[in-house]
């Protein structure tokens, strides 16, 4: 209990610090304006400050991300007030969080290839085309229409993180469970939501496993994150090609993610009661969903 408070006040210090650099970062842009002689200094100076913001959104992603989940309420936020548009910051960021999945999922392979209802092929057939069905229609949404989905999906998002864990442990104990065929069309259109939108996407997962009766917790969550593998791969291969991926901040986020998840790996060892944690990222998700609402009242 006490290292997950020490891990929630260190993530917490980490947001802190983002908010003053993008702040910062804010104030340079004005200097920009005001003198122009020191436009390369100031340039330089709001360079250094993003990248500053992306490496802060990174790590604190990646360790979010192999202890608890919530991840993408951090670089999904600091990509767009990096300047990134939203819809390209939604697969940038999707895609900076991949290796983390990988890695996670094979960590869990010898739970996965225990077997069990559905089969695996058919849960990856499931969400190859469920992926490929959600990338689509990111790629046919206006960027303004996406605009004003965003702080509606944060707010989904968060809810689902904050609700998730008690509806699987209801689930669990009521022993209720899907027929096959049902079970396999609730996966397609979860998937359909990880195809559009990364966040909250675990815990969603997660749930509906319990829902067609899986009860192998670690079964589950090897398959949470082969499945957001999977998702993540054909989303971001649609996105690649339609020039919806920002290579330059993916290369400071993607790495910045990967040194996270190894020190949120190791603590995840370590953590045996991640309340905090999770109470943490609730609240981060709340925030930035209000925040999307502020910046998109219509």
């Amino acid at each position: 209990m006490a290292l997950a408070a020490q891990y929630a006040h260190s993530a917490s210090t980490i947001c802190r610090v983002l908010f003053v650099a993008m702040r910062a970062s804010s104030q340079t842009n004005l200097q920009t304006n005001r003198a122009p002689c020191n436009s390369v200094a100031v340039w330089w100076r709001t360079i250094m400050m993003t990248v500053l913001i992306l490496v802060l959104a990174g790590l604190g992603a990646g360790a979010l991300n192999a202890i608890a989940g919530g991840g993408t309420f951090l670089t999904f936020p600091a990509l767009v007030w990096a300047g990134v548009p939203p819809i390209m910051a939604n697969a940038t960021a999707t895609f900076a969080a991949l290796p983390g999945y990988a890695g996670s999922a094979w960590a869990y392979r010898s739970e996965i290839e225990r077997g069990g209802n559905p089969p695996l092929a058919h849960l990856v057939g499931t969400a190859i085309v469920g992926g490929l069905t959600g990338a689509g229609l990111l790629l046919v949404t206006p960027e303004e229409l996406f605009s004003g989905v965003v702080p509606w999906l944060l707010l989904v998002a968060t809810v689902a993180f904050a609700a998730g864990p008690s509806f699987v442990r209801y689930l669990a104990r009521s022993g209720r469970e899907m027929s096959g065929p049902a079970g396999l069309a609730l996966v397609f259109v979860v998937s359909v939501y990880g195809g559009y939108f990364n966040g909250g996407l675990g815990i969603m997962l997660l749930a509906v496993f319990g829902v067609i009766g899986m009860t192998n917790l670690h079964r589950m969550n090897g398959l949470k994150n082969l499945m957001s593998v999977v998702l993540s791969v054909v989303s971001v291969a649609a996105w690649a090609v339609a020039g919806l991926i920002d290579w330059g901040n993916l290369l400071v986020v993607g790495l910045s993610c990967a040194l996270g998840g190894y020190v949120g790996a190791v603590l995840a060892r370590r953590v045996r009661n991640t309340t905090l944690l999770r109470l943490f990222i609730v609240a981060i998700g709340l925030i930035m969903a209000v925040v999307f609402f502020m910046r998109n009242p219509g």
